[in-house]
């Protein structure tokens, strides 16, 4: 009985495909995040954010087969206009089958985690904004020199972090204007928005309103980073539930996940917020290690039930 369970073991196994090869370069991502942070922080209605936005743009027109701007003008609770924009990137823009990952590029404009004068600081945004911006140009990266086989939409949203969580005021804005707008062709098979993910000790947990919307894709995207070794930081237990921007495609319809590192005080990144979100706390192997399970998403490309 051994010798037959251990043969079916080898059959099963070798049927199974190999994992996805790390294809991206977490070095370049580290300078993509550096760079936004030079600009100074990314707050709308700021040269900084015009500057980053500009950036962002042009990085995306030297990668992507069609960029998409978004642009639309904001009054905030204030009673002031402010100029927003989203950035779409797109490769395979005239598939039907598509995939979409999405991320926040500006940053908070004060720095509500800080204590005394600083609390009326910015927010420098290394880990808050930069990082995820990072991995997904890292992803546009590898997807131009290995074009994939489906469509993939790279989307960076504005003003998430604008204004205030509680009560909700002048946030999530890109998102919602992109569930709102979203581009001709059909909504994508699934999104995964990235967030946070920079941080020399970052860790990824189930976000619980991801479990809730699309447990599946969840699982997909799990046992995506299980398999091409990542285990060790895509941990299978469940984390907190987080209002994002995978809430408003949520409220659309789109099965949308949010991959999130820990933040606030007591945490693995307790800058979070604070004047001390700098570009000397991230990590190249980190976010190396995300935006390889992200393209892997891509080269699996399993039609998720």
């Amino acid at each position: 009985m051994t010798t037959r369970f251990a043969l079916l073991w080898s059959l099963l196994v070798g049927c199974q495909s190999p994992p996805p090869v790390k294809e991206t370069d977490g070095q370049a991502a580290l300078t993509y995040a550096s760079t936004q942070v030079e600009f100074g922080p990314r707050i709308p209605g700021t040269a900084p954010h015009r500057a980053a936005g500009d950036w962002i743009e042009q990085q995306l027109r030297l990668r992507v087969d069609s960029v998409i701007v978004q642009a639309w003008p904001h009054r905030n609770a204030k009673g002031d206009t402010v100029a927003l924009r989203n950035f779409i990137g797109r490769f395979n823009p005239t598939a039907t089958r598509r995939l979409l990952f999405l991320a926040h590029w500006d940053t908070k404009p004060t720095a509500d985690y800080d204590t005394g004068p600083r609390a009326k600081l910015p927010v420098p945004g290394a880990n808050d904004g930069a990082s995820s911006v990072a991995v997904l140009l890292a992803m546009a990266d590898a997807l131009k020199k290995q074009p994939p086989g489906i469509g993939v939409d790279l989307l960076f949203v504005d003003a998430e972090d604008y204004g205030t969580f509680s009560p909700e005021v002048d946030v999530l804005l890109g998102s919602k204007y992109y569930a709102a707008n979203q581009p001709a062709g059909g909504p994508p098979e699934y999104a995964v928005l990235v967030d946070l993910v920079g941080g020399q000790r970052a860790q990824f947990r189930r976000e619980g309103n991801s479990v809730i919307a699309a447990p599946s894709v969840v699982d997909h995207v799990w046992e995506t980073a299980s398999r091409m070794g990542y285990g060790n930081l895509f941990l299978p237990e469940s984390g907190g539930s987080t209002t994002d921007d995978h809430i408003p495609l949520q409220q659309v319809g789109i099965r949308a996940i949010d991959v999130i590192g820990e933040y606030g005080p007591g945490t693995s990144y307790p800058w979070w917020h604070t004047t001390e979100d700098t570009i000397d706390k991230l990590s190249a192997d980190i976010l190396k290690a995300v935006a390889d399970v992200m393209v892997g998403l891509v080269r699996v490309a399993k039609r998720i039930e």
